[in-house]
């Protein structure tokens, strides 16, 4: 019984992509899209690698500077490939939320390498070390701090699959998570993380204007169906 629930499974999303890579309105969204990601990727890593160049001296903050430095390396990490590989698996099943998805994260990234190249506040100077062979380290630089992608990526996905009740928590509580993780190692002024939450909102309205028509694959329906309410 349950191989053959599998089988439908499998065979309705196969479906899906065949009336999907039919739909030329659906590609062009989906292929702006991509493109759209990439350039808001190679922006981030040069803002990155100028800010760091450019960071100043540290600042006091109220948390920071009274908790000892932990180093939560693990979930630093692999708790955001696994994010990001549930983010994956959320739109290969369900392809018609890639344009709108992927683009609001385009314009995220692309809203904070603006920030972080200019504001060049340095790290603070107790802070755990991320060792630049892993997975995240051409992502992490040091002097790109404001505002913390660890906190505002997650609070992003949460406002957008928000009529999914698993979805909307799951992300939430990541992003809590993700902030409680950043500060105990020191990764993020207290200002990064808090600063995160409101940027994220409004970069998320913005999306809304900005990518209208690529929402439209966004329904309600379509994002309750993904897991039960």
């Amino acid at each position: 019984m349950s191989k053959l629930l599998a089988r439908s499974r499998v065979q309705k999303v196969i479906e899906q992509y065949r009336t999907y890579f039919r739909d030329k309105s659906f590609l062009v969204s989906t292929g702006s899209a991509i493109l759209l990601f990439a350039l808001s990727l190679w922006i981030n890593f040069h803002a990155g690698i100028y800010a760091t160049s450019r960071s100043s001296n540290y600042v006091t903050d109220v948390i920071l500077s009274n908790i000892p430095v932990f180093h939560p390396e693990f979930l630093f990490v692999y708790g955001s490939v696994l994010l990001w590989v549930f983010v994956g698996i959320l739109c290969l099943a369900k392809p018609r939320i890639i344009p709108f998805t992927l683009k609001s994260i385009a314009l995220f990234v692309l809203v904070r390498a603006v920030f972080i190249s200019i504001t060049h506040i340095g790290p603070f100077p107790t802070h755990m070390e991320i060792n630049p062979a892993s997975i995240v380290g051409d992502f992490t630089f040091g002097g790109d701090l404001f505002f913390s992608g660890h906190t505002g990526l997650p609070f992003l996905m949460a406002l957008i699959f928000w009529e999914n009740r698993f979805l909307r928590y799951t992300f939430i509580i990541a992003s809590v998570v993700f902030a409680v993780v950043v500060l105990l190692a020191h990764l993020h002024y207290s200002i990064d993380v808090l600063g995160a939450f409101f940027i994220t909102y409004t970069i998320f309205h913005i999306a809304e204007v900005i990518f209208k028509k690529d929402q439209r694959f966004l329904n309600a329906k379509n994002i309750e169906s993904i897991f039960p309410k």
